[in-house]
């Protein structure tokens, strides 16, 4: 049950160095002179990242307490 608990972990820290990426990102580009085309471009890959990186965490933070019950 460790396991399931260390696993649970690492994903965790995955998903919230996705959530990093993405604030740097979005600073990034909401700080670049760019046309608001490119900016909307952008900004829509990067929700599938946001995205992704909250359902990374919220699967780790689901397999820690499953982990920790058992």
């Amino acid at each position: 049950m460790i396991f399931i608990s260390i696993v649970g972990g690492v994903f965790v820290l995955a998903g919230l160095f996705g959530l990093g990426y993405c604030i740097r990102e979005g600073i990034r580009i909401r700080g670049a002179q760019l046309a608001p085309e490119e900016i909307n471009a952008r900004l829509q890959k990067l929700v599938g990242i946001n995205l992704g990186s909250v359902a990374l965490a919220a699967l780790g933070l689901g397999l820690v307490v499953v982990g920790l019950m058992l």
